[in-house]
């Protein structure tokens, strides 16, 4: 029988985790009492908010908790706190390298601009990651429900801060809002100026739109992309271009794409060798971290300690870190699985 050993010691890289989403609901709860913000009680509770996105409604609601939830986040301590609080949460899941997704348009009122909010949320990720020892590095997401020119603007912005810890350029917000080719400019920028492109695809939309990603915007990574499953040779592409999916399952069914978490199908990804990196997406408001997510796979899905440990491998693969730092976790996840 295969032992089980604890996912939360296993070495992992962490690719989908959302800026304000990874915050704990307990500083939440502090920061809008400092600054007197009104908190729903689906935010001040601590227990995560019964979400169904699947619709306009449950994806506003979804939105507007997101978005209350920001809002408090006001000034450079809150975003150091942020940062290094997401990476003390991150190492104690197991993880050892961790790329963080962020629009900094979305902080840039309450930080002094848009190139100011970006340097203060790269000197949070520098610190802590120097403080901790974690990895860290940054991803900038474009938001598709806004102007494409917006996300040109914010391409042009993640390469010039390349030197400084930005790794990745990102699509993300409502998928069933805007075309990908419309975001094509933004992404040869980054991919131009050296960037991993990772747009947001297939989750709520379907396997179009994990097509469209590969066609339009050239991923390398998908972030969730787990409606491939719907198409076997879209899959089959996928597998044989190696380009890894972001699959976050305690997400997916928060959000109503599936009923349950035996639903996703992490087992057709995994039979169809497509290369999976598992994350955590908004804990904030879906209630579960890094290392749970390892832990679904296991108890709904039947994953052994040898294939969570692949699991694991495949995130190190997909992530942009150093060579050296990838081979040294690389041989810490066969440390673990020889325990």
């Amino acid at each position: 029988m295969d032992r089980v050993r604890d996912v939360r010691t296993l070495p992992k890289a962490h690719l989908h985790l959302h800026f304000t989403g990874s915050m704990r609901p307990g500083t939440l709860i502090e920061l809008a009492d400092k600054y007197g913000v009104h908190l729903p009680e689906a935010l001040r509770s601590g227990r995560p908010p019964r979400l169904r996105a699947t619709d306009e409604r449950g994806w506003f609601r979804f939105q507007r908790l997101y978005d209350i939830a920001r809002s408090c986040l006001r000034g450079p301590e809150d975003i150091q706190r942020l940062v290094r609080e997401a990476a003390e949460e991150d190492l104690r899941d197991g993880a050892r390298w961790l790329e963080i997704q962020v629009d900094p348009t979305s902080y840039a009122p309450r930080l002094g601009g848009l190139s100011p909010a970006l340097e203060i949320i790269l000197d949070a990720v520098e610190t802590t990651s120097r403080e901790t020892g974690l990895g860290m590095r940054v991803l900038v997401a474009a938001n598709r429900v806004k102007h494409p020119l917006e996300a040109r603007t914010l391409a042009r912005l993640a390469v010039r801060y390349r030197d400084r810890g930005i790794v990745g350029f990102g699509l993300s917000n409502d998928e069933r809002h805007g075309f990908a080719r419309d975001f094509d400019r933004a992404f040869a920028i980054a991919r131009d100026g050296g960037l991993l492109a990772a747009p947001h695809g297939g989750e709520l939309s379907g396997p179009a739109s994990v097509r469209d990603c590969l066609d339009d915007l050239r991923a390398a990574r998908i972030g969730h992309g787990v409606r491939a499953a719907e198409d076997p040779r879209l899959l089959e592409r996928l597998a044989r271009a190696r380009v890894t999916c972001e699959v976050c399952p305690a997400s997916n069914v928060a959000l109503g794409v599936y009923e349950t978490l035996a639903d996703v199908p992490l087992r057709t990804l995994w039979r169809a060798g497509e290369p999976m990196a598992l994350g955590a997406d908004d804990p904030l408001l879906f209630g579960s971290r890094l290392a749970a997510q390892y832990g679904i796979a296991r108890e709904h899905h039947g994953f052994t300690d040898a294939e969570l440990a692949e699991l694991a491998r495949q995130s190190v693969r997909a992530s942009a870190a150093p060579e050296d730092v990838r081979a040294k976790i690389l041989l810490e996840i066969d440390e673990w699985l020889a325990l």
